[in-house]
């Protein structure tokens, strides 16, 4: 490990450390024959040069990786990719939305998301706002479209998990969404959509015109 890294990276950030250097951070250090700046750096080349069902193989060509280190930086290698492709995803329909938060259907508890997004509907970040119980969320409006309005959003989606399975609306999802709606009008971010979702399925507020139908009127 190159003498300084790690005190300079927590000082100035992640974002001070070069791509080597933060390919040096993952692997932690070197082996006996291979210093870990040198083996950072062939890191580095065979990623740039692997697409996705390659890099893994080529990591394990380089000496001095083996599975677990290869593993490693693959499994940061992809979890970069799968937070990168959200910033430049297009939400056209409900569906689009889910496989960005389809992983927290895992959790045993409901987490209530905001996901913000520009005039063209792309998504800008995608923000847990509260965490509930088993089977029931509580949140602000202010929880909601705080986050919202710092980002310059034009519009958000909110969304939460029913860890219970069953994605039909409760009462209290119904009423909650009622008071975004009127919050949303007021504070000029449109929302879009509602949607609860489970590992299997979701539903969504305004593909089933809950709500939404009559959005425009009054």
């Amino acid at each position: 490990m190159k003498p300084d890294i790690r005190e300079l990276t927590l000082k100035h950030g992640l974002r001070y450390a070069s791509d080597d250097e933060l390919v040096m951070l993952i692997l932690g250090s070197g082996t006996k024959s291979c210093p870990v700046d040198k083996l950072s750096s062939m890191v580095m080349q065979a990623i740039c040069v692997s697409d996705e069902n390659r890099l893994v193989d080529n990591l394990l060509k380089i000496k001095g990786m083996g599975e677990g280190r290869a593993l490693q930086i693959g499994a940061a290698w992809e979890l970069g990719r799968r937070l990168n492709s959200k910033n430049s995803a297009v939400i056209k329909r409900p569906s689009d939305i889910v496989p960005f938060i389809k992983n927290y259907s895992v959790f045993p508890k409901e987490h209530f998301l905001c996901i913000s997004l520009t005039g063209a509907h792309e998504i800008i970040q995608i923000k847990v706002v509260s965490v509930g119980t088993v089977n029931q969320t509580f949140i602000h409006p202010r929880e909601v479209f705080c986050e919202a309005i710092k980002e310059d959003a034009a519009a958000v989606i909110v969304a939460h998990n029913h860890p219970s399975g069953n994605c039909s609306p409760s009462k209290d999802d119904i009423s909650t969404t009622e008071t975004l709606i009127k919050c949303s009008k007021v504070l000029g971010v449109e929302l879009l959509d509602h949607i609860i979702f489970d590992k299997n399925s979701y539903f969504s507020f305004m593909e089933n015109n809950l709500l939404f139908c009559e959005k425009d009127a009054g």
